[in-house]
């Protein structure tokens, strides 16, 4: 009789199976859409907070901060936009510039033993004339 049942006319005039078919694909793009929504909103807030891990403190940096240039280590999944948006939620400051650089970590040798470091990110974030950050307050 199961097979009989895929035929049959329900109470809408749509057969059946096509019913069910309608009812799952709806489940799914309002499934879908919820899931998208949902990752939209907590990535604004969990992403921004882990693109900018720590502020890169070198001589070289600490010139660059003088003309109103910082220097940030970040994720390395992170992107020009993410770093503005977290920078200006962490400091209140919108940055003019932001120029990213993938630097691969050097070779190195301990012994017999040869290995490689990490690969990173840093970021260079260019403020307006006048704005400053206190970079060097918890260093």
């Amino acid at each position: 009789m199961g097979l009989l049942n895929r035929f049959k006319k329900s109470d809408t005039g749509i057969p059946a199976q096509k019913k069910v078919a309608q009812d799952t694909d709806t489940k799914k793009v309002v499934a879908k859409a919820a899931k998208k929504k949902a990752v939209s909103a907590g990535s604004s807030t969990s992403s921004t907070q882990n693109v900018v891990l720590r502020p890169l403190v070198t001589e070289k940096t600490a010139v660059l901060a003088s003309n109103g240039k910082y220097v940030f280590v970040v994720s390395g999944d992170a992107n020009r936009v993410q770093v503005k948006i977290a920078i200006k939620e962490m400091f209140g400051i919108t940055p003019t510039f932001v120029n990213i650089q993938n630097v691969r970590g050097k070779r190195v040798r301990f012994g017999k033993r040869h290995g490689k470091r990490s690969d990173w990110k840093k970021a260079i974030v260019t403020l307006p004339e006048g704005q400053k950050i206190n970079v060097y307050e918890g260093v």
